[in-house]
């Protein structure tokens, strides 16, 4: 008779899913035990590090990603990335050990207690099987739910001693279920969407990151040319939804109230697709909408349109959604505006300004290069100077929590080996995270990190500005040789405070075909940061 661990791997198998993230200990050892060839356990140093490449790992690939946390303490250590999985929609299976059946009615060492509330509000899902053999049917039932609908990550506690229980021969059929999840939208809404875009006088549209998420950039760009409108990015953006370098294409809307209605002024209709209406940051009152204005917008998730604070949603899946748009709408029969992007030559000075970093970065990198910002204080610039060109271009922390880009370019990376990642990141920020090193080195996973050195928490320093709390201590982080460090963890190291230095270092990187950091002292003058973050 078949145990829980052996039916629970023909199970991962089923779905595809043949690598293994974690960070293990004790509760966690007799799920690995006799780890089958056909499975890959890639082992990251802290279990943040973990879940953040298997984030990076679920949206490069668009599968379930299994995760593998020590109990409660692990699971603590993962949250920060897990927020930002769970704003993502990553499709991540979080499973967790927990203390031996037997004990746990006295709460024994390394017990996960209430284990099902301790991720929540992060998860989809959140179990414990009551019985041993319940574990493959809750290990299915984790992946179905992590993919259908809005995806996103669950949760599943088990106890270490169910894995060498029996189960019957009837749970083979686990290993044959299917669930389809492709939301159309009702064919009454289509028509209802379509008269409103075709009465508008002047439409705008806004795209989010779950536009990227289903693979519907070309989609979009199709709609847009029919439109022949404005394109905008939604705020506080994860993902690029719409080529940066399209003429339709504006910029990305401020994450505040009375800047977004400024920036929409004069439009009629807003269609906002694949993202929240609004995600805002800086707390800048005003009206919600410019006068004049109506919103609709096509949402994946249920939650997202619920707490909206105007206009109408409809619920669909993005990709399917924006079809049924492009076969029934026309041309419009006027030019499309163009907009142009800000390549203003910038004075080259020593440090490079981030502006001179990206020109490099741009002219230098080989096609179709993926991009993961956590150089939050150079967002704008990398937006005006980076080019987002194709499906899966560029990738942000979509909770802000800082420790997302370092693991997530590994698993980014490990997902789509084709494609150069350039990981481009803030000195500050590095530190969440840097342990990702060691996994990048082990894995031989040629990511090549940037790692912007100005000495100080820039986002924090423009934040602290704009809300007139000038006197905060401890912004700054000087005398960091992320040059030693990164050689510490067996990854080369390049040094570059020129622009001929920069071209050289990344020229040097992509030639390893093996991980790589390259630290840049930038200039970091408060004037430089941009008016929104």
């Amino acid at each position: 008779m078949a145990t829980v661990h052996k039916l629970s791997y023909e199970i991962l198998r089923s779905h595809g899913i043949d690598k293994v993230f974690g960070n293990p200990g004790s509760n966690e050892l007799p799920f690995l035990k006799n780890f089958p060839e056909d499975f890959e356990y890639i082992l990251a140093l802290q279990e943040g590090v973990v879940l953040g490449i298997a984030d990076g790992y679920a949206q490069a690939s668009g599968q379930p990603v299994l995760v593998n946390l020590h109990s409660a303490a692990g699971t603590g250590n993962a949250m920060g990335a897990l927020a930002n999985a769970w704003n993502s929609h990553s499709p991540i299976v979080v499973t967790a050990g927990q203390q031996n059946r037997e004990m746990l009615a006295f709460e024994p060492y390394l017990m996960n207690i209430d284990a099902t509330m301790l991720p929540r509000p992060l998860v989809k899902w959140s179990y414990e099987p009551l019985l041993a053999k319940e574990v493959p049917h809750a290990l299915n039932r984790a992946v179905f739910t992590a993919m259908s609908e809005t995806k996103g990550p669950v949760y599943l506690s088990i106890p270490y001693d169910d894995w060498d229980q029996s189960v019957d021969e009837q749970s083979q059929h686990l290993t044959q279920r299917k669930v389809y999840s492709k939301r159309c939208l009702d064919a009454v809404y289509v028509q209802e969407i379509k008269q409103q875009l075709e009465q508008a006088k002047n439409p705008v549209l806004v795209f989010g990151a779950d536009v990227d998420a289903d693979d519907a950039n070309h989609a979009a760009v199709i709609l847009a040319e029919k439109l022949k409108c404005p394109v905008w990015a939604a705020p506080s953006l994860a993902r690029c939804p719409f080529p940066n370098t399209h003429p339709q294409f504006k910029g990305i809307l401020p994450a505040s109230i009375q800047a977004i209605s400024a920036g929409l002024t004069g439009h009629d209709l807003i269609l906002v697709v694949g993202a929240p209406v609004f995600r805002y940051h800086q707390y800048q009152p005003g009206e919600y909408l410019p006068a004049g204005a109506r919103l609709i917008s096509i949402s994946c998730d249920a939650s997202e349109a619920a707490r909206a604070a105007v206009g109408e949603t409809y619920l669909a899946d993005i990709l399917p959604a924006i079809l049924q748009l492009n076969a029934v709408l026309s041309d419009k029969e006027h030019a499309a505006p163009t907009f142009k992007r800000n390549h203003d030559v910038v004075e080259i000075t020593s440090p490079l300004k981030p502006q001179t970093v990206f020109d490099v970065l741009r002219n230098v990198s080989p096609p179709n290069p993926i991009y993961v910002n956590e150089s939050t204080s150079t967002t704008s610039f990398m937006w005006e100077r980076l080019n987002f060109e194709q499906q899966g271009s560029y990738y942000y922390a979509a909770a802000g929590g800082l420790g997302f880009a370092m693991p997530a370019g590994i698993g980014i990376q490990m997902a789509q080996p084709e494609r150069q990642v350039f990981v481009i990141i803030g000195d500050g920020s590095s530190n969440y995270s840097i342990q990702a090193l060691w996994t990048a080195a082990q894995y031989q996973v040629p990511v090549i990190y940037i790692v912007m050195k100005n000495g100080t928490y820039g986002a924090l320093r423009w934040f602290a500005s704009v809300l007139n709390v000038g006197d905060i201590p401890a912004f700054d982080v000087p005398d960091i040789d992320f040059i030693k460090i990164a050689e510490g963890y067996g990854v080369q190291g390049f040094k570059a405070n020129t622009q001929e230095d920069l071209e050289n270092a990344i020229q040097k990187a992509m030639q390893l075909k093996a991980p790589a950091l390259i630290e840049v002292e930038t200039w970091g003058a408060l004037q430089e940061i941009p008016e929104f973050i």
